[in-house]
């Protein structure tokens, strides 16, 4: 077994490359929402930032980042932005000072922690009033080319929560926060194949090389070839879900 497959914190080392370059960022609506009512000097904790795709996105907004992220290959891989801080941590431990955010966002990553520990830091580091948030974009599971895909991809397993209950459940079993709230969003990115083959390595659960891998990389060639548009390009769609919880003032 490798490394990276023992541990959460490793399993993305050999696709840092491909996750900083495929990746989709996140709606902008979605980030009016996270900020909508905080104060206009935002601190944030980007938490299991990965390659910084949300902390730059935060950043853009103004905000003063902390993007906390553990695996070193993929903190190498993040394009550097000025009002982004890279900290070597986790989840159960960020290194931040009580009570120094006004918001905490765990963007694709929440599912990796051991969620008691973390919920038990968001609420150690954000400010009295301050804000949660957990976002995913998950493949749109209505969209014909997302069907097809995932045909392609059959019997691997994608590690994201499926159903809203997960995260519902669990934020309003959690004591400290409330006002809890679920938005769903459209998102998409269009395709090259290079860009539809880079998506799809840059996930934890697709193969290593070898003849499982080939397997897959041939069957979404051919998808990407009968799908293509005129400018040779497919959109690959999303729901975004995004869950809200404030920390009790």
């Amino acid at each position: 077994m490798e490394p990276h497959e023992q541990d959460p914190a490793g399993r993305f080392s050999n696709r840092a490359a491909d996750y900083a370059r495929f990746r989709p960022d996140y709606p902008e609506a979605a980030l009016d929402a996270m900020f909508a009512g905080l104060r206009d000097e935002v601190v944030a904790a980007d938490v299991g930032a990965g390659t910084g795709i949300s902390a730059r996105q935060l950043a853009e907004r103004g905000a003063r980042v902390f993007a906390i992220e553990p695996n070193g290959e993929m903190r190498a891989a993040a394009e550097p932005h000025p009002r982004v801080d890279w900290i070597d941590a986790t989840a159960g431990d960020t290194g931040l000072e009580d009570a120094c955010c006004d918001l905490v966002l765990c963007a694709q990553a929440f599912h990796w922690f051991g969620r008691d520990a973390a919920l038990e830091e968001f609420r150690r580091i954000l400010r009295p009033g301050g804000r949660m948030a957990l976002i995913w974009n998950l493949r749109d599971s209505a969209d014909p080319f997302q069907q097809r895909y995932t045909r392609v991809l059959a019997g691997l397993q994608e590690p994201l929560p499926r159903d809203r209950e997960y995260v519902d459940g669990l934020l309003q079993d959690s004591p400290g926060f409330g006002d809890t709230r679920r938005l769903e969003f459209a998102h998409a990115q269009s395709f090259t194949l290079e860009q539809l083959l880079g998506r799809a390595r840059s996930v934890s659960y697709f193969p290593p090389p070898g003849p499982d891998h080939e397997r897959r990389i041939a069957g979404l060639t051919r998808l990407h070839e009968e799908a293509r548009d005129a400018e040779g390009k497919i959109d690959f769609r999303y729901r975004t879900l995004l869950w809200l919880a404030e920390r009790a003032r």
